[in-house]
């Protein structure tokens, strides 16, 4: 059995698309959502899925390491971050070396660092006039989205591409590719 952890902030729709990808799968189990936000859309999501959910606060996150502890005696696999806006912890980069991913809205290495979130990623991306943009899945370091990239799919932009337009067609891409290199990730583990 391959267990999955989801950190996230947000409305949870990454979360959802991944827990629906692995619902008939009993190889893996979607352990806990983690989140840093009451009120967050995927608390909901998570509970009506039947997904443990874990709020923590920034103290809790940085100072301890009672979330390591945690994911590591329950034989966590893998930490799939799903829109999740903090920094990782040093203590959670070493408790799970290589085995913390992120998903991001643009071509890195471009678009991308503290505060490169959401509609901001896109309306830089279309303000800069690029002709491309995508996503990325990549492993997660002490910086903010500059671990080593896994995988990157990209699309050209429409000439009359508005934040909003670019947001759906990033999303699409999320929801069909970020559940499979995390199933490719789950059982190239160790």
């Amino acid at each position: 059995m391959k267990r999955l952890a989801i950190f996230a902030s947000g409305s949870g729709t990454n979360m959802q698309r991944i827990a629906e990808y692995f619902s008939g799968n009993p190889l893996v189990e979607i352990f806990l959502v983690v989140c840093n936000k009451p009120g967050a859309g995927v608390i909901q999501r998570a509970e009506k899925l039947h997904i443990p959910v874990m709020l923590i606060d920034r103290d809790e996150f940085y100072q301890s390491g009672s979330l390591s502890e945690k994911l590591l005696e329950n034989k966590v696999d893998l930490i799939v971050l799903a829109g999740f806006l903090w920094l990782i912890p040093d203590h959670l980069l070493q408790s799970f070396p290589n085995r913390i991913i992120n998903i991001h809205p643009a071509l890195l290495p471009k678009f991308g660092g503290k505060g490169m979130f959401g509609e901001k990623v896109h309306q830089a991306v279309i303000m800069a006039g690029e002709k491309k943009s995508g996503i990325t899945i990549h492993h997660v370091n002490e910086k903010y989205d500059d671990g080593a990239i896994i995988f990157q799919q990209e699309f050209l932009l429409a000439p009359d591409e508005t934040p909003e337009s670019l947001a759906a067609r990033i999303h699409h891409l999320e929801y069909r590719y970020f559940p499979e290199v995390i199933e490719k990730i789950l059982f190239s583990l160790p």
